[in-house]
């Protein structure tokens, strides 16, 4: 075992898009293992948008940062975790963790499935797009759905589980032709094109003319203006995040149109994962199957190398990553 841990602390705010110089690569000793814990090589990192709004107040300065993690338990000090256990976990951004039971969750491998798919379809990500789809928007089969920066992780998953749940019409908005094609040939969207700012709503309608009855809000601003524009009487969105002005340095513009969700008896609501926990297992009976089988795929990217966990978060923020964004040091 190696006697040093390597973390990434946040040593500054960003003012605007966030830069390589925000971090700081810190190297410390282990330390003592407390009792009733363990330690766990993490070997699988997730990084996501939320974290850029962390950055601007949540993550404390000059301090190890968190994000899902996937690791395996090298030594213990509790019968509950055991060495060669996998933990899920969310003590990222170093290469060792200390984690008692209580912080993470055993995970059993299982045939057919990458492990990585605890950070995609079966973590948080895929969790996301399963509340706002089934809970949240409440999708029924033959309703037409709309999702914004649809190559992303929660996006390549709200597709994949739209289709299974009987959409009829599954349209995606992303940033280059190359992830549109993706996107209708192997991600589950039945319609998907490159958004042109201010054009956004025009190419909704072109797509969709016939209207949309579910949004997944990925983006904010001006994607959620044209989904409320194609909405149907009696649409739903489920707002999940707004990427779009996350590192805004002028305050958002609201849609110019919110008094259609009166007009139109629209139903937008927002929501944070982690209140839906406790549909963890209810995510993985239903898309466990359809991972074995072929039929979903937990699509990610991957940068290898914890020294790159940085440039990974960094250009992930800017779409260069198709499906999740994941670092792994395997």
């Amino acid at each position: 075992m190696n006697q040093h841990n390597i973390l990434v602390h946040q040593i500054s705010r960003p003012h605007g898009e966030p830069l390589a110089e925000n971090f700081r690569f810190v190297e410390q000793p282990l330390g003592s293992l407390g009792e009733g814990a363990a330690w766990v090589e993490n070997v699988h990192f997730s990084v996501d948008p939320y974290m850029r709004e962390c950055m601007d107040g949540d993550w404390e300065l000059n301090e190890p940062l968190e994000g899902r993690t996937i690791g395996r338990v090298i030594r213990s000090n509790t019968p509950a975790l055991h060495p060669g256990d996998w933990v899920l976990h969310r003590k990222g951004w170093r290469t060792y963790a200390q984690v008692t039971p209580e912080e993470g969750r055993v995970i059993a491998p299982v045939a057919g499935v990458p492990l990585r798919a605890w950070l995609s379809l079966l973590g948080g990500t895929g969790l996301t797009a399963w509340v706002a789809l089934t809970k949240i928007a409440r999708l029924q089969p033959g309703e037409s759905l709309y999702v914004s920066s649809a190559a992303g992780g929660v996006g390549s998953a709200a597709a994949q589980f739209a289709a299974l749940l009987g959409a009829k019409r599954i349209v995606g908005s992303t940033r280059n032709a190359e992830k549109s094609k993706i996107l209708t040939e192997r991600l589950g969207y039945t319609d998907a094109f490159v958004y042109e700012s201010g054009k956004v709503s025009a190419q909704l309608r072109d797509v969709i003319p016939e209207g949309i009855d579910v949004y997944l809000d990925n983006v904010g601003g001006e994607q959620l203006e044209a989904a409320i524009a194609a909405f149907k009487d009696f649409g739903r969105a489920a707002l999940i995040g707004a990427v779009a002005q996350y590192s805004a340095l002028t305050p958002p513009v609201a849609p110019y149109n919110l008094f259609d969700i009166v007009g139109k008896s629209l139903t937008l609501q927002g929501f944070l994962v982690r209140d839906y926990k406790n549909l963890q297992d209810e995510l993985e009976e239903f898309i466990i199957p359809h991972i074995q089988s072929g039929r979903v795929v937990p699509e990610d990217t991957v940068t290898h190398g914890f020294n790159n966990i940085v440039d990974a978060f960094l250009s992930m923020l800017k779409g260069g990553n198709l499906g999740k964004a994941i670092v792994s040091i395997e």
